[in-house]
């Protein structure tokens, strides 16, 4: 049986709404979590059969007109509303195109000639690709600094080094989400997800919101065994020649405390580790 992707969204982004988020009023014994399907069908403007054709996946081509009035009864951000489009198909000039895990030699001496600035690559299921050797050293306390999922989810240390665990897990999850609307049935992604849920109960709570974000500049809030509390920026930029891929920078303020503590950090593993991986 095919997968209904963009069913189990709209539930899932239904069943988060309630009636006073959306200027509704409850009335009676309510019977769901959240929103009604007739509550949806009369926000949109569409018929309440269609609409749940829709969740059940008897009707997988809606048009565009239908999904930007559904975007708009369930609330959604700039990020969940272009997902929405991309699971229906409708997205225009997303064309979906598979990329490579290999990483540039360019790309790789780019990061190397910012030994200020912890720079890796990952792709989209976050896989970690390369790094320069202060990103390495600012991953040290993890077991394996190979997939930034697992390294939230699964990885003891994570829980500590992020302090602010639960804005990163559902910041995590919602990465993979965007990359699910990509490519849903891409092995690795399933993959991922799999050993994910099986030992995570927070990541699979988290995972059947269908919450999405999509990945650009932020604040991260870490904590390093050997350097302390560091506050750091990152931004994200698209590798032009793989698509998929992304080179992450992080920054601390300069003259910060968090600059100090990162620069003690590349000075405590200088030498320790040889160039971008």
């Amino acid at each position: 049986m095919t997968a209904n992707h963009l069913g189990e969204f709209l539930r899932a982004r239904r069943a988060g709404l309630r009636p006073q988020d959306v200027g509704m009023v409850s009335c009676g014994v309510r019977r769901v979590t959240g929103l009604r399907r007739e509550e949806v069908a009369v926000l949109a403007g569409v018929n309440v059969d269609y609409y749940t054709r829709l969740e059940q996946g008897r009707e997988r081509h809606p048009s565009a007109q239908v999904l930007d009035a559904l975007g708009r009864a369930l609330r959604l951000d700039p990020d969940a509303h272009a997902h929405l489009h991309r699971l229906a198909g409708t997205a225009p000039g997303n064309q979906f195109t598979h990329t490579t895990d290999r990483v540039s030699p360019a790309l790789r001496r780019l990061m190397d000639g910012c030994p200020g600035a912890p720079a890796f690559v990952v792709n989209r299921t976050l896989d970690v690709l390369a790094g320069n050797a202060l990103a390495e050293a600012l991953h040290s306390p993890f077991e394996q600094a190979d997939n930034l999922a697992r390294m939230t989810f699964l990885d003891p240390a994570g829980r500590q080094f992020y302090t602010r665990w639960s804005d990163t897990a559902q910041a995590t999850v919602g990465h993979l989400r965007q990359a699910a609307g990509l490519d849903p049935d891409d092995p690795r992604l399933r993959g991922l997800v799999r050993a994910l849920s099986e030992h995570s109960a927070d990541f699979t709570r988290l995972w059947n919101a269908h919450a999405v974000r999509g990945k650009a500049q932020d604040a991260k809030h870490l904590l390093h065994p050997e350097v302390g509390p560091l506050t750091l920026t990152y931004q994200s930029f698209d590798v032009r020649d793989a698509p998929g891929q992304q080179l992450v920078v992080y920054q601390a303020e300069p003259g910060s405390p968090s600059a100090q503590a990162l620069g003690l950090l590349g000075s405590l593993h200088a030498g320790a580790n040889q160039p971008a991986r």
